[in-house]
């Protein structure tokens, strides 16, 4: 149930409740009512909100009267109405006030103020080409200078998507988040065995104390791998999830597994029973889940919150896929497999300086 059953299901559930603010994806829908019918108002409505439209960023509803743009808008049909008055480019072109209306819908606040943003920089821009008209030539605006004072271009400048989608991400995120919970079984069943009397008898066998521990490692590595191994698989049928290069993921998942296994054991040190060795390792996998963003984007936040994000290996995980989005091969993500393995070999070495612990009690 932890190792596959849980995650799978959350990743599901996140997937489908987060998909547009995972992956960018929102079409805002805006109205338009153009009164003016004149060179400016074509300019905006065809250079500027026209490569929005193109790009799937925002739809367009053309409406006949104002009456009508408002109602949209009271309505939420559209989350914001672009009211473009009668004289609008006139008003433009003789170098006099002009106003352009933005009707946001109090239900849709986001697009709102996109379309407010949107209508300041065309008017930013209108004022820009209007001043150096007149310094230059003064004279009346034209459709040929109309037309250059759409302010915006989408265009895609860049090879390959680096973001990972929805099912991705949470795929990946609760795949890292659960492998705590996972490896943990093998080393906390040291305190079980303790408690049941089986430990005894094996410590006065013939068996050394480090086969005993690396037994239990070796449980939770196994556990651990064959976890992960399973919601790759189950993620990219049921999830659409895309993981990247196979041999990439797979050397991140041996490093998130080592990485796992050394916190938890670590964590395990400093227990006495086996119910607190779990309670202790929880908190861990919980506060390393959040902050490492298993659980939402923690890079988009910026500022501290994504600066300590880096201190976790689910972080350096995530980046690892996001680095191999795309078709990158294995080197893409070289850099965030070092930092994991670093996390394993520190935390790593301060168990093992302790874990002669479990067995001496």
């Amino acid at each position: 149930m932890i190792a596959v059953v849980v995650p799978l299901v959350l990743a599901s559930i996140f997937g489908l409740i987060f998909h547009n603010a995972i992956t960018g994806h929102v079409t805002f829908t805006f109205g338009v009512v153009d009164q003016d019918r004149g060179p400016v108002a074509h300019a905006f409505v065809a250079d500027a909100l026209g490569p929005l439209e193109r790009a799937g960023l925002v739809k367009l509803d053309q409406e006949s009267t104002l009456s009508a743009g408002r109602h949209a808008a009271d309505a939420n049909q559209v989350a914001a109405t672009f009211v473009l008055p009668a004289g609008f480019s006139t008003a433009v072109a003789r170098g006099e006030g002009a106003r352009m209306r933005v009707l946001g819908s109090v239900d849709s606040t986001i697009g709102a103020q996109v379309a407010e943003s949107v209508a300041q920089s065309f008017a930013d821009r209108v004022d820009t080409v209007r001043v150096a008209s007149a310094a230059a030539r003064p004279a009346p605006i034209n459709s040929a200078q109309a037309a250059a004072l759409a302010p915006i271009v989408v265009a895609d400048v860049s090879t390959k998507n680096r973001q990972l989608d929805a099912g991705t991400f949470y795929g990946a995120g609760m795949a890292i988040f659960f492998l705590f919970f996972t490896v943990q079984f093998g080393i906390s069943s040291l305190f079980d065995e303790r408690r049941d009397g089986t430990l005894a008898r094996m410590l006065v066998a013939p068996i050394r104390r480090g086969a005993i521990l690396a037994g239990k490692l070796i449980t939770s590595l196994v556990l651990g791998c064959a976890s992960m191994a399973v919601l790759v698989m189950a993620t990219s049928f049921l999830l659409s999830a895309h993981w990247g290069n196979p041999l990439g993921i797979a050397i991140l998942i041996l490093a998130g597994v080592l990485a796992a296994t050394a916190v938890m054991t670590l964590v395990a040190t400093f227990a006495r029973t086996s119910d607190e060795a779990q309670s202790w390792q929880a908190m861990v996998a919980l506060v390393f889940g959040m902050l490492g963003g298993t659980f939402f984007p923690v890079a988009q936040a910026g500022g501290v919150l994504a600066a300590l994000s880096l201190a976790t290996p689910q972080a350096w995980f995530l980046r690892g896929l996001d680095d191999m989005t795309g078709g990158a091969g294995v080197g893409a993500a070289l850099g965030p497999l070092a930092a994991i393995l670093a996390f394993a070999v520190v935390t790593g070495s301060l168990a093992y300086m302790r874990i002669g612990r479990l067995v001496a009690r």
